[in-house]
């Protein structure tokens, strides 16, 4: 008897596949991802009022917007991930010491299956808007941590300790 997890996206023979949700009951599900973003020192004191702005716009609110359109193309971007239409998305963008901010993202649908990849990609897009909007200033910028910190509905609920 194997005590290896099983890959739900692989057929019996092996083969990639989607997941049949067809049997799944309808409930509502959350996820939130988080990850860090280092920025250096140099472009932290440059914040003012909560946000960061640069020749590009500004940088907090912009990399928002992108991770909320993360969130929406998911299904587009994860060749086996199920279309989902979101109940809602956000995405925050929070100063965490003299050098870094934490990103989160947090997704919501009414469906058969949960909003996992749609969290970590709006984490993920946020992160890689930072890091684009910021490169020239500092090239060193870091994106680190990135995890689901919880995930609740479906079969059964799932949090970072």
């Amino acid at each position: 008897m194997s005590t290896e997890p099983t890959l739900t996206h692989l057929s019996e023979s092996d083969q990639p596949r989607m997941v049949d949700v067809s049997a799944k009951a309808v409930t509502t599900r959350t996820a939130t991802a988080t990850c860090l973003v280092t920025l250096g020192p140099e472009l932290i004191s440059q914040m003012n009022g909560g946000e960061l702005k640069n020749k590009k716009g500004p940088v907090f609110h912009t990399a928002i917007l992108a991770g909320i359109q993360g969130t929406k193309l998911t299904s587009q971007l994860i060749p086996l991930c199920h279309p989902l239409p979101l109940d809602s998305s956000s995405v925050e963008v929070q100063p965490l010491d003299d050098q870094s901010v934490a990103v989160s993202c947090t997704a919501r649908t009414t469906g058969k299956t949960g909003v996992e990849m749609e969290a970590l990609t709006g984490a993920s897009v946020a992160a890689l808007t930072l890091y684009d909007m910021c490169k020239s200033a500092n090239p060193a910028i870091v994106i680190s941590d990135l995890k689901l910190a919880t995930k609740t509905g479906g079969k059964s609920d799932y949090q970072v300790s």
